[in-house]
């Protein structure tokens, strides 16, 4: 997986050195990164790829094909980072309880992660917040009503974060993030790619591993064993043997279906 740095990220990092705010900028570095990975994992269990994670001035951003993705499986792919940060806000606060000294040396840690935490629930795009909400209005409205209500929701959003900074708390931050959500939130974008399995290298001398599935099942409940290091062979059963596939035959079958289907209907 590739990892790509923006100049603006290096500048601020630059700037954190200067005024003597490394330590707390390696720590948010840290924490962005973690969430992401939260949803990288999530992802591959769902059985879709994600090919880089970019580091940006405010954070950093996972870049998934999730092509063709139901709502129920976005919405936990948006879930999954917030609940990484709130695991480690909990474990500091337990570590708190139990070795009360360690507030001084995890304090950033959890601020950090809370900090994080509430940023990501609000619900602008593309915020995880927003991707939950997109999920929930998309089943009570057709697709181009729920971006417009989105919209209107990420403006809203953006208004309160003004109207903290000018009347609560003077951090430029606020008006940086405000300025990102309200240029996402009218700015189209851009459509997944499907993954494409054809292109990925394969590699010589691996292992074979079998898997036995029903015959009921999906491509992404294939693609869960999949992990490169061991060629895949599928052998599904009903009552009987059915079928048995290969790992070139499913990325055949996948250039047509979506990773919905069941394998045996393609």
């Amino acid at each position: 997986m590739k990892i790509t740095v923006h100049p603006l990220f290096l500048a601020v990092g630059l700037l954190s050195a200067v005024f003597g705010g490394l330590p707390t900028f390696l720590i948010c570095t840290l924490t962005a990164l973690l969430h992401e990975c939260g949803h990288i994992f999530c992802a591959q269990r769902l059985g879709y790829d994600c090919t880089k994670v970019s580091l940006m001035p405010f954070g950093a951003a996972a870049v998934c094909d999730i092509e063709g993705i139901s709502a129920a499986d976005e919405a936990k792919l948006a879930l999954a980072g917030p609940f990484v940060n709130m695991v480690l806000c909990v474990s500091c606060a337990g570590l708190w309880w139990f070795f009360p000294p360690s507030y001084a040396y995890t304090d950033i840690v959890f601020y950090a992660n809370a900090g994080m935490l509430f940023l990501n629930l609000l619900p602008a795009y593309p915020l995880d917040g927003g991707r939950l909400a997109k999920c929930l209005l998309s089943k009570f409205m057709r697709g181009k009503a729920a971006n417009i209500a989105l919209r209107a929701v990420s403006v809203l959003v953006v208004a309160g974060l003004v109207l903290i900074f000018v009347f609560l708390y003077r951090n430029i931050s606020l008006i940086a993030v405000a300025a990102l959500l309200l240029v996402s939130a009218f700015t189209k974008p851009q459509p997944a790619q499907k993954i494409n399995f054809a292109a990925k290298k394969k590699k010589r001398g691996r292992d074979i591993r079998y898997v036995i599935l029903g015959e009921e099942a999906t491509f992404r409940d294939a693609l869960r064993f999949m992990d490169g290091s061991r060629y895949l062979v599928l052998q599904l059963y009903g009552d009987t043997f059915l079928d048995e596939i290969t790992e070139d035959e499913l990325y055949e079958k996948l250039l047509t279906a979506s990773i919905y289907d069941k394998i045996l209907d393609v």
